[in-house]
């Protein structure tokens, strides 16, 4: 089969497109013939050893597939040849990833896909939907009428946030570039700071009176000092990004709010969380109400120049979407 595959970490040039064998599923796997992957910066960081997990090589890249089952093993109830199918936890953990013409997917991590849903949206959305979910409900917590704070509102995952914080019937509060503002109102938001704009602590304190109930940042920088002081009562910090960030806590304000500061990443959710995560995705893909900003499809040969343009920051909220 043809495939995007590494034989040894580095840069995107050691990614090599050509055959490879054809995966065979085991009693409890899928077998599926690929439409599209989508490129995550989680990627990149796999297929240069900046994230460390098990790796078998030659090594099939990528994470997020959406396609048609091709055979399932005896093991893998319910999936049956014919069906349109998705999955967003590929390439770590010692499995292969799916930029290729066939994965194989265990039956675990393996989700139906809505009627009426283009492929091209489920795969772009899948991955910082699910990272959304588990923020915002896993290790958030949040409740109908809770103050949700989301900053960096108008990127993959920021868009995500907003949209299942409001499905959930909770008030959002967001910040983000002016020229983005209009876009992240159409989301839900009920306010939209501008995050470049003086004075934004303040401004923030004003939007959310009675507190923030659950704080989320997209972008890394965690500034706590101004975090912490905007908690209601119980309020919970989730971080999310910022692999190299070093803030500065006010403890003494946290734990006097009896607050909480929780960290996760997609990678160590468990097979339960994430299909828990993939009910609430599907339902909103479904219903039409998480959709990409924006999607740029690749072929499979532009796999290594799909993988430049997410590591030098240019992708400004589209999505990039390999074509198999």
């Amino acid at each position: 089969m043809r495939a995007a595959y590494i034989e040894r970490f580095g840069p995107p040039e050691e990614i090599v497109i050509g055959g490879l064998p054809a995966p065979r599923p085991g009693p409890t796997d899928v077998l599926v013939d690929v439409a599209a992957t989508a490129v995550n910066p989680v990627d990149t960081l796999v297929r240069s050893g900046g994230f460390r997990t098990p790796v078998p090589f030659p090594f099939v890249i990528g994470r997020d597939l959406v396609g048609t089952v091709a055979e399932a093993g005896p093991g893998a109830a319910g999936f049956a040849p014919g069906d349109a199918v998705w999955c967003n936890s590929l390439g770590h953990g010692g499995r292969q990833g799916p930029t290729a013409e066939r994965a194989v997917v265990p039956a675990d991590r393996l989700y139906p896909l809505p009627a009426g849903v283009r492929a091209e949206d489920a795969v772009a959305v899948a991955h910082p939907a699910a990272t959304a979910y588990l923020a915002l409900f896993t290790h958030g917590g949040v409740r109908p009428g809770e103050t949700v704070l989301v900053a960096g509102a108008a990127g993959n995952v920021g868009s995500a946030l907003v949209t299942m914080a409001v499905w959930a019937g909770a008030r959002v509060v967001a910040t983000a570039s002016a020229r983005d503002a209009e876009y992240v109102r159409t989301l839900g938001a009920a306010e939209v700071l501008d995050y470049a704009a003086p004075g934004l602590a303040g401004r923030l304190a004003d939007a959310a009176p009675h507190g923030v109930d659950v704080h989320i940042a997209t972008h890394g920088r965690h500034d706590l000092e101004v975090a912490v002081p905007l908690l209601a009562l119980r309020g919970r910090i989730v971080v999310l990004a910022g692999t190299t960030a070093r803030p500065v806590l006010p403890v003494g304000q946290l734990y006097q709010k009896d607050g909480s500061l929780v960290g996760f990443v997609i990678s160590r959710a468990t097979t339960t969380e994430l299909a828990r995560a993939a009910e609430a995705v599907g339902q909103l893909l479904a219903a039409g109400r998480l959709r990409p900003r924006a999607v740029e499809e690749m072929p499979l040969a532009d796999a290594a120049e799909a993988h430049r343009l997410v590591e030098r920051g240019e992708l400004r909220g589209r999505r990039l979407v390999l074509r198999v």
